[in-house]
């Protein structure tokens, strides 16, 4: 990721942190509460995970650990988060669970752990100057994990020139059917929201 979206990324979270404070879901960009816990909601159906290893990219507060394990307790879990003060929050609030590790990294650069499945929030939902970030990334993540890649991306997102981004989802469908031929897309659940479940 070129220096110039990272520091855009970093912006926008101190600015969100400032309105919000650290701990709220504002200071990561969601809208409210209950639109994060949808999409974990969403994420969380990819597999059975007890019993598996997650990666979640860009985990934020890793407040989807805590959904994960009220569903799957036997899990382990991976956060990586670019972050310091997103990050430092996820330590501090769920790092004392079992099979817990945090991070922190630039996903595009970390080499990252090799688990069963890889969850993604947001995460791919800013602006970057390579085009073709969002479909490296895909690939990346994909060839990352052993049995699925779970992602989240918006259909529509204003203002059009903004920081936060939309990608079409046919689009992105098809691109991922090139790398997988079981591929699974969710858009009934949030207005302007959809999933993408890609599994080896």
């Amino acid at each position: 990721m070129a220096l110039t979206d990272t520091a855009g990324i970093f912006r926008f979270h101190k600015e969100q942190i400032r309105l919000y404070g650290q701990d709220h879901v504002g200071a990561l960009g969601w809208e409210d509460y209950e639109g994060q816990q949808v999409r974990f909601s969403v994420l969380a159906d990819i597999a059975d995970l007890n019993h598996h290893s997650v990666l979640d990219v860009g985990c934020g507060h890793g407040d989807l650990r805590a959904y994960l394990g009220e569903r799957y307790p036997h899990l382990r879990y991976f956060g990586v988060e670019q972050i310091p003060d997103l990050l430092n929050i996820a330590i501090q609030k769920y790092s004392h669970l079992p099979e817990t590790l945090f991070f922190q990294g630039d996903f595009e650069q970390a080499e990252l752990p090799v688990t069963d499945y890889i969850l993604l929030s947001g995460a791919l939902n800013y602006y970057n100057t390579d085009p073709l970030f969002v479909l490296r990334m895909i690939e990346k993540l994909y060839n990352n994990c052993r049995r699925g890649f779970g992602f989240n991306l918006l259909s529509y997102a204003w203002p059009p020139d903004g920081l936060i981004v939309s990608y079409k989802p046919e689009f992105i469908t098809e691109y991922c059917k090139r790398l997988s031929a079981n591929v699974v897309f969710r858009n009934n659940y949030r207005e302007n929201d959809y999933t993408i479940f890609m599994y080896h």
